[in-house]
């Protein structure tokens, strides 16, 4: 073999190696050329910390959006809630300003939950907010306005949709488990189906044409009648309609249950979803944990809500794990969202005024996230997020060649005593700044990126 090929056959290797392993994301085993976008796929990670809106006629019982039907509120009930729905205090500048004031790059709106009822003046259905009492598109106004502030504007669209006469599945379903690894074999039903997706494609044409939206946040894809191949069929036409969109691995088969972490090239998706948890740690797929800051995903009256402890660490937990967090709020019937809600994501706000730099634009690692401590980076500086507060000094593992010319608070540039003994690194301190999350900069003599997992602190 010529030195020539055996150069050819090692960069062959390298990408059959490397280059697929590091982008287990795109449209699935039916079209293997279609991989996620990249540049897109980079400006998400840098967001980290987005606000999710679970809202529509629902908010006017104070159960929870679309698994109350037939449950909490009989359907004959929930399906009429839209002939009262009357939201005339929305403010949607108001409603991006708390997203913006609470640090939130992003927005992602529930344009329509498995209820069916879509929150913008859909051509496709009268189940929309033009035949609402208030009649306004609500989607148009929260499109347009995150476009002023400078948010990204995503679109939440479910997959199922219990109260459409073409789709199969009925909710509650007693027989849940049997039907899970069911099949249509019924030609009617196959029928259905094929309207049913079509109708599915036209109002994401309409969501996609007018509102332009950054991601579709896709959910529903679990049951029976929604399959891989249909998930395949959905991501490749809807990066047809936009190409830099980018779209979650709910469009196909591949989550894992609520941990959400699974991301193949079988399966289409550009990112995972773990729900009501932070996902484990993962530098190689993109993930977003998507949480409430109470209990309930729509609006509860009373519903206990998350501490300002609670809050500021889920997030942090979340971006040292290497993810991005969605944090859902619930607006009220009126189209208000609470005050006490608006208080608890200022606060998260106020946070990231004083450490967003540790934050936004930054990666998780090198170290391992644990109870006490987690850490992110970004060019030649770890940023060390301490929780654990009770003690005067931190022990760290550091590889060798790696050193440390600066340590410092990040909350006032306070500097910090630093000692190196071989693989250990002690800084000490005689005060904490936030007992909340205190965060240590670190400045190296290389980039923090070139240092592989550290999967112990000392």
């Amino acid at each position: 073999m010529t030195l020539c090929k055996v150069r050819l056959l090692a960069i062959v290797i390298f990408l059959m190696c490397f280059g697929i392993k590091a982008q287990h994301s795109g449209g699935g085993e039916a079209n293997p050329n279609l991989r996620t976008n990249k540049e897109a796929l980079n400006k998400f990670q840098d967001l980290r910390f987005g606000m999710f809106i679970h809202w529509g006629p629902v908010s006017l019982r104070g159960t929870e959006i679309g698994w109350s039907r037939g449950k909490d509120v009989p359907v004959e009930d929930y399906d009429m809630l839209y002939k009262e729905f009357n939201p005339v205090l929305f403010d949607a500048a108001e409603w991006v300003k708390t997203a913006k004031r609470a640090g939130m790059k992003y927005m992602v709106l529930t344009t329509r939950h498995h209820d069916g009822f879509s929150l913008w003046n859909s051509e496709f259905t009268d189940y929309d907010m033009e035949s609402t009492p208030y009649g306004k598109d609500i989607v148009k106004a929260i499109a347009e306005e995150c476009k002023k502030q400078g948010i990204v504007f995503g679109a939440y669209y479910s997959i199922c949709d219990w109260r459409h006469e073409d789709y199969p599945v009925v909710y509650p379903d007693p027989n849940y488990k049997q039907h899970l690894e069911k099949e249509i074999t019924d030609p009617e039903t196959k029928k259905r189906m094929d309207r049913y997706v079509a109708f599915l494609k036209n109002q994401l044409k309409e969501l996609v044409d007018n509102y332009d939206p950054a991601f579709i946040w896709f959910d529903g894809e679990w049951e029976w009648a929604w399959t891989h191949q249909m998930g395949m069929d959905m991501y490749k036409y809807v990066r047809s309609l936009k190409d830099d969109i980018l779209i979650n691995n709910r469009v196909d088969k591949g989550r894992d249950g609520m941990k959400g972490l699974t991301l193949s090239n079988r399966f289409a998706g550009d990112y995972a979803t773990p729900e009501q948890e932070v996902g484990k740690f993962d530098n190689k797929n993109a993930w977003e944990t998507c949480m409430t800051i109470a209990n309930q995903w729509a609006w509860k009256p009373n519903d206990k809500l998350k501490s300002k402890k609670e809050c500021i660490q889920t997030l942090l937990q979340t971006v040292g794990g290497d993810g991005n967090l969605l944090f859902n709020v619930g607006p009220m019937l009126d189209g208000r969202i609470e005050q006490r809600q608006k208080e608890r994501l200022f606060e998260m706000g106020d946070w990231l005024k004083i450490n967003g730099e540790a934050v936004y634009g930054t990666r998780g690692g090198p170290y391992l996230p644990t109870d006490a401590m987690v850490s992110t980076h970004k060019n030649n500086k770890i940023y060390l997020h301490v929780f654990d507060t009770s003690k005067n000094e931190l022990k760290l593992s550091l590889p060798k060649g790696v050193k440390v010319k600066k340590a410092y608070f990040l909350d006032g540039d306070t500097a910090l005593e630093v000692k190196r003994t071989k693989n250990t690194l002690t800084i000490k301190t005689s005060i904490w700044p936030d007992h909340i999350a205190s965060v240590v900069v670190l400045e190296l003599n290389k980039s923090a990126t070139d240092i592989a997992v550290i999967k112990k602190m000392e």
